[in-house]
């Protein structure tokens, strides 16, 4: 068995991550070009967590070496199922203002909260992990990976830590020495793919951070005019001068009306 982690912080707090991760092999990923495809199987959100459930299939395509194709069939194509779990920014209850059951419905006054600072910021963040195991060629070698993003403890709301570990297990029994090469040849490739993974994503949230700071602006446009639109505006004739001297009535009287000119 082959063992491999890693960790890596990236500059982006973890809303920013979490939207950015289903995009994570998109065409602005250059560097990740052995996935040719991603496929959601299944989607939901649990009604009482809020944390979403996704099931994907994500199909890769990578040669193998010359001495490798005849244990993998000459097959190129090689398929990974993954389960993601995203948790959402926690909800304290001790911030909602508790009704007693009593005919007054007198209200109390929350109580405080002494969750630390550094715990209530992670807490108002969201979470991912992510676990996937190969499908093809898991007769002879088995991947298990699980993969994490949470907010930086050093800095939550503008970091988000990477945590990446992988097991790889060859499955070829009493071949010592194939087995072994198998799982460093195997190890070699994870690692490479990873760096090569985290250099894309970094990618991908730049770009990402591009289209959503205009999307942002845009939209604060839009409703910049939309407000001046909906603004009553004031007729002219109302504030010409001497106009209210003709009536000889104040202004907040209901019945005093305009004259037509």
């Amino acid at each position: 068995m082959k063992i491999f982690s890693s960790q890596h912080d990236f500059d982006y707090d973890s809303n920013e991550v979490s939207k950015a991760n289903w995009l994570k092999y998109s065409p602005w990923n250059k560097e990740s070009t052995h996935v040719v495809a991603v496929d959601t199987l299944s989607r939901s959100v649990n009604p009482r967590s809020g944390v979403l459930r996704s099931e994907r299939l994500i199909t890769c395509r990578q040669p193998a070496p010359k001495w490798l194709r005849p244990f993998l069939g000459g097959a190129e194509v090689s398929y990974i199922y993954e389960i993601s779990h995203i948790t959402p920014p926690a909800t304290s209850a001790k911030s909602q203002t508790s009704v007693e059951p009593t005919s007054s419905f007198r209200t109390t006054e929350p109580s405080p909260d002494r969750t630390p600072p550094a715990a209530r910021a992670l807490s108002s963040l969201p979470s991912i992990r992510m676990v996937s195991d190969n499908l093809t060629w898991s007769d002879i070698l088995r991947v298990h990976e699980v993969v994490t993003y949470n907010p930086s403890p050093e800095d939550p709301h503008r970091k988000t830590r990477f945590e990446q570990h992988a097991t790889i297990t060859s499955l070829c029994g009493g071949w010592d020495k194939i087995r072994n090469k198998i799982e460093e040849f195997t190890i070699d490739r994870f690692e490479q793919n990873a760096a090569r993974g985290r250099q894309g994503f970094e990618m991908v949230l730049e770009q990402g951070r591009k289209v959503w700071d205009e999307e942002k602006r845009n939209s604060a446009k839009a409703d910049s005019s939309h407000e001046s639109l909906s603004k009553p505006q004031l007729d002219a004739s109302i504030t010409r001068p001497g106009l209210l001297g003709k009536t000889g009535r104040s202004d907040k009287d209901p019945t005093n009306k305009v004259p037509s000119l």
